[in-house]
């Protein structure tokens, strides 16, 4: 049966829950706060320069593929995509050097290289990456988390619950799968993939890595707001309305069940499902409120922030990658003052600088700089001495952008949180910060009868693949939930 569907925020979980959901019958009307769709999928132009300060990665691309072709496309049809070799590149002050390459035999090589025997220690990590996600991926992923009870039905045995090692954190596993101090560094780098911490985050997320070297690290040629501009397109060609420019400022609701969403221009929109794409605190404090749910969803612990620059630079970079991480010299300490609630004295800096693979990113000759580093969520950051602080310490690795400046835009946590209302400016949302953090996430089902939630936020948490994935069981449940 047809309904009326009301989302509220055209983030990609928006977006992939209505081209779903139009798919299959219904009339989905998005409305989004801003001009433009796409959520933290978000791109920024400047003088000849793009940049991605939302995600910079596209993996697992058949997830996408999956939905461009239920709306009668593909993703070659709608993206050029390209595989990058090296994937990463990562440094330390002392000169170490670790490229992880696109093939498995390559990527083993470069750990021997790095420190001899390291490389069937990789392979051994990996393979424990490979159980992981296999068994995640038709347990935690394959569904809603609504309950334990939910969850136990599609294991296949108790022994399922160990193999995702939810019982070691990421740093745990990272001393013992490593003797090579840096090797442990790297592999604690992977928490801060959801806006967690090594010695908080479960070891279950050292799937990641395996993620990115069984289906590869890929760049849509133009940029990752070409991806947004896909699901965009797709949405429309499937019949979803999509109003920009207008924010949704409460949601309707009879005393059993919602009605719809009111919208800043002063209308209703009536819809008898109603999906949030917006951050859970923001929908039960404001937009629906109930001091119940609101509860419930504050045991999330919120992820990380972040700290991001653009910078136009003259000139070309020596060994420059298009992704490339400078690692703190002290990982323990950083994480202890994001802890603590301070700015790192010395952060890891990730830069990703795409103008490497594709020119259009940059005027001829130039470069594109994106830096980020992890902030505390909710702290006021000094933009101008921060930035300063950060160039000095990428100087330090031997990358000196400050004389090469055309320009640097700072993004700081409260421009994070003004542009998509995540509290505090989280990044992800909410952190896989302890073991039972994937049960602390919000529910995909709302508090209110036709009511449900989809993004980072919610279950199973932040990134395109997990937001994508989170998508399809929204869509799921509401179509098992009109049988």
């Amino acid at each position: 049966m047809s309904r009326r569907v009301a989302i509220i925020g055209g983030g990609v979980g928006g977006l992939a829950t209505a081209i779903r959901l139009a798919v299959a019958g219904h009339h989905v009307t998005i409305v989004e706060k801003n001009e433009r769709v796409g959520g933290k999928l978000s791109t920024y132009e400047r003088d000849g320069f793009t940049f991605d300060i939302g995600p910079s990665l596209l993996t697992m691309p058949h997830l996408f593929d999956e939905l461009f072709r239920l709306a009668g496309s593909s993703i070659d049809d709608e993206l050029d995509l390209v595989r990058l070799d090296p994937q990463f590149n990562y440094s330390w002050r002392d000169g170490s050097r670790l490229y992880v390459r696109d093939d498995h035999d390559a990527t083993a090589a470069e750990f021997d290289a790095f420190s001899p025997g390291a490389g069937a220690k990789w392979r051994e990590f990996d393979e424990h990456g490979r159980t992981i996600w296999d068994t995640a991926e038709r347990t935690f992923f394959a569904g809603p988390m609504e309950n334990p009870i939910e969850l136990a039905k599609r294991m296949e045995s108790p022994s399922d619950l160990l193999a995702i090692d939810p019982l070691r954190t990421m740093q745990t596993a990272a001393r013992d799968a490593f003797d090579e101090p840096h090797l442990r560094q790297w592999v604690g780098r992977y928490a801060t993939y959801s806006g967690s911490l090594p010695h908080r985050a479960p070891a279950t997320l050292a799937c990641i890595p395996h993620i990115e070297a069984r289906y590869g690290a890929w760049y849509p040629m133009g940029g990752l707001g070409t991806l947004r501009d896909a699901l965009e397109r797709c949405a429309e060609r499937v019949g979803v309305t999509i109003r920009t420019g207008v924010d949704v400022v409460g949601v309707t609701s009879a005393p059993n069940r919602v009605t719809g969403v009111a919208v800043s221009d002063g209308t209703i929109i009536d819809a008898s499902i109603v999906v949030a794409n917006a951050d859970a605190r923001h929908l039960y404090a404001d937009l629906l409120p109930d001091d119940a749910a609101l509860k419930q969803v504050s045991k999330a612990q919120r992820s990380t922030s972040g700290f991001a620059m653009c910078i136009g630079a003259r000139g070309r970079t020596e060994g420059i990658g298009h992704h490339n991480v400078w690692f703190a010299d002290d990982a323990m300490h950083e994480f202890r003052e994001i802890e603590a609630r301070q700015l790192p004295s010395d952060p890891t800096i990730y830069g990703c600088v795409s103008s490497v693979t594709d020119p259009s990113q940059a005027p001829d000759g130039d470069e594109n700089w994106f830096l980020l580093v992890n902030t505390p969520p909710g702290i006021d950051v000094d933009t101008e001495a921060y930035r300063n602080l950060v160039l000095d310490r990428l100087a330090s690795h031997g990358v000196d952008l400050r004389r090469r400046m055309r320009f640097c835009a700072r993004i700081a946590p409260a421009d994070i949180e003004r542009m998509y209302r995540s509290p505090g400016g989280a990044i992800y949302g909410s952190s896989s910060n302890g073991m039972r953090a994937a049960f602390a996430r919000p529910s995909n089902r709302g508090a209110k009868p036709g009511l449900y939630l989809v993004g980072g936020s919610s279950h199973p948490g932040g990134g395109l693949p997990l937001v994508a994935t989170s998508a399809r069981i929204v869509a799921d449940m509401i179509q098992s939930d009109l049988a």
